[in-house]
């Protein structure tokens, strides 16, 4: 095996009993639904503060508990079942939706695999489990999430949810492509996909500074994943009244609405083991201080990396404007997609490399003339279409167009332009027109005169 690869040692994992595997379950979900109750009201309260508004401040302490106070009146609320709805499909929708949002917590760590913390007496880790292809887990369950969506906007016996849930199933799937590129640069350079091991890979060097185009690729691909602003296609108001789940009402609406966050918390968990050292605490702190990664402190730095990253989520959503449709998948397929497996390629080089033996000087030359040699190429195959594009003459000279032509305005297509607009004639040649006399002409030089001139003139 290559030095570089990334030996796994998973036997601490699957011998605890199952009572405390259970605890440790129920911990999982709550630090879940905790987190997903700060983010709601964090977020409120952050775009206040950056529109100048107070926000919620009615329900607790400086509103503290706004969001608790919402999912009580979404349960409490009228649960209305459409008449057209696929009735099993229709409640089952939000079920499939936000089970899938808790799963993936389970194989995040939330601490060192090797410091073991004590539970009733019992020593174990502080992660649920972990598997050899911990992130291919991941990536399952996500996309299951997807199937719930679609469901929502069929069942529901509507034309304007159908249209969200296709609209939301072909954002998720097209993000998900750049996700998983962006996933297998890690997976390169750890040598492994199980979560804990990729975070132990990360005691020199945080992969944020390794892998800085894979960590960009994955923050916009969590944003559209999650379809949040500016990327909640899906949900967009103005184009489809309100997305996939505009038949719901009380507790399954609020499921949905769950389901997002919880999706928001697991991607930026995500993001946090891959990219930012996981439950590792930060440069200055790991360098004077020993214990810092030991007994429960791996916790507060794990957690304090995910309420950035949800800091992040919301500045984003109160920042930037909702972008086009036509956009968002032009970003996704044209720009990500290439982006990342252009990216992967190189990374996988420089791996072969370092797996030969080369030095860094070596591995930096034999990359870097690679890539110069694709500029190059990209630019004279650009510089021969242009002149070609130069060259060709049109056959013949197209029409005027005539936006008036069918006897009702029509704008024009690509490649037309419309007629120019007649000026007006300067202030000085313009008359006036008595209010209720003959349309006449204004200009004396044509022969034309005003029915006020020729009364004051008599």
């Amino acid at each position: 095996m290559s030095p570089y690869l990334a030996a796994e040692d998973l036997s601490m994992f699957g011998t605890d009993p199952w009572w405390l595997v259970v605890i440790k379950a129920v911990f999982c979900f709550a630090f879940l639904m905790v987190t997903v109750l700060i983010s709601i009201v964090m977020e409120r309260k952050v775009v206040a503060w950056m529109q100048l508004r107070i926000g919620p401040n009615r329900h607790g302490p400086w509103g503290m508990l706004q969001s608790l106070a919402d999912g009580i009146k979404l349960m409490l609320k009228e649960d209305v079942i459409v008449k057209r709805a696929d009735k099993a499909v229709y409640v089952l929708a939000p079920i499939v939706a936000a089970i899938p949002a808790f799963m993936a917590i389970a194989v995040i760590p939330f601490g060192p695999a090797g410091n073991e913390i004590s539970i009733f007496g019992h020593r174990t880790t502080m992660q649920l489990t972990d598997l050899p292809i911990a992130m291919l887990y991941i990536l399952a369950v996500a996309s299951v999430g997807i199937y719930g969506i679609v469901l929502a906007g069929w069942s529901s016996g509507s034309t304007y949810p159908l249209l969200g849930g296709l609209r939301s199933c072909a954002q998720m799937i097209s993000y998900e492509i750049a996700m998983g590129a962006a996933f297998a640069s890690v997976f390169l350079y750890s040598g492994s996909m199980s979560t804990s091991t990729i975070v132990e890979q990360q005691a020199d060097r945080w992969y944020i500074l390794l892998l800085p185009l894979s960590f960009v690729i994955y923050i916009v691909t969590m944003v559209g994943e999650t379809n949040r602003a500016p990327f909640d296609m899906p949900e967009s108001e103005g184009d489809l009244v309100g997305g996939f789940n505009t038949e719901y009402s009380s507790i399954k609406f609020a499921m949905f609405m769950l389901a997002e966050y919880v999706n928001m918390v697991t991607v930026s968990a995500v993001a946090t083991t891959l990219f930012l050292g996981g439950w590792r605490a930060p440069w200055p702190i790991s360098t004077f201080w020993e214990g810092a990664n030991h007994g429960w402190w791996p916790m507060l730095w794990f957690t304090v990396k995910v309420q950035l990253l949800l800091f992040m989520f919301i500045w984003i959503r109160g920042t930037l404007p909702r972008v086009r449709y036509d956009q968002l998948m032009k970003l996704g397929w044209k720009v990500l997609i290439p982006v990342s497996l252009v990216w992967l390629m190189l990374v996988a080089s420089v791996r072969a490399f370092r797996n030969e033996g080369y030095d860094f000087a070596d591995i930096a030359l034999y990359v870097g003339g690679g890539v110069l040699a694709l500029l190059v190429l990209s630019f004279v195959v650009d510089m021969f279409r242009e002149k070609t594009k130069q060259a060709e003459q049109p056959a013949e000279t197209p029409a005027a167009f005539d936006p008036m032509a069918g006897g009702f305005p029509v704008p024009p297509l690509p490649g037309q332009e419309l007629p120019p607009v007649p000026r007006r004639r300067p202030r000085g040649e313009r008359e006036l027109i008595v209010s209720g006399g003959p349309d006449t002409q204004s200009d004396g030089s044509l022969g034309g005169t005003t029915d006020g001139k020729e009364a004051s003139d008599g």
